[in-house]
């Protein structure tokens, strides 16, 4: 993705997905797997333990039955988002949580600066309208706060939108990027938790409110 490229340089399908069905239906069974391997994992639950404050109030949004949060941190409070109740259930690092269709709703049931940290875990690559929302997780952080979003090379790919099926892992980095920027987060950076060689790629992008 060239280095002047902006968000309104996309076609006009760019946000299409090949299963343009309700989201609400697709995520309706529960899927008690993780959807990257150990060492990936592990990767990033060490950048979380470096990343994320100690004692925070911080959501992990887009969740499912695992955080991958260090399990040797407390948290002031864990709050959950995803698409299937009895997965965010079953999760034992939430301390309560929302089930909510970001695609149609991107208004976070949350307060205005509410949260210390606020996290998305491959799952970037499925939102349609990624600005409005990442804006209103903004919205939620504190000043400062952090901004967390990872991906791999895994996804649903009927799922996530179609640029993102077209770009290699320096382009999806590149496109988070413009989504941050777009949203009002700034001093971002891109850290490579693990090139692939291992385990499978795993990358984070950091923003702050």
């Amino acid at each position: 993705m060239p280095a002047a490229f902006t968000l309104a340089d996309l076609p006009p399908w760019a946000f299409d997905k090949e299963d343009g069905g309700d989201d609400r239906d697709f995520y309706a069974e529960p899927r008690l797997v993780t959807h990257i391997d150990d060492g990936a994992i592990a990767a990033l639950s060490g950048f979380y333990g470096a990343a994320l404050p100690p004692g925070g109030v911080i959501c992990d949004l887009m969740s499912s039955w695992v955080s991958h949060l260090p399990p040797n941190v407390a948290y002031g409070e864990v709050i959950g988002h995803g698409m299937n109740a009895a997965e965010l259930a079953a999760n034992p690092q939430l301390s309560r949580w929302f089930v909510q269709d970001l695609n149609a709703d991107p208004r976070l049931p949350l307060a205005d600066a509410s949260l210390d940290a606020a996290m998305i875990c491959v799952g970037v690559q499925y939102l349609q309208s990624p600005v409005p929302v990442l804006a209103d997780v903004a919205r939620v952080l504190k000043p400062g706060a952090p901004l967390v979003v990872s991906f791999s090379n895994r996804c649903f790919p009927t799922k996530a939108v179609a640029v993102w099926l077209r770009l290699n892992d320096a382009g999806h980095a590149a496109l988070v990027q413009l989504y941050l920027e777009a949203a009002g987060f700034a001093q971002i950076d891109t850290h490579v938790l693990s090139d692939g060689s291992r385990c499978d790629p795993m990358y984070a992008m950091v923003g702050r409110r």
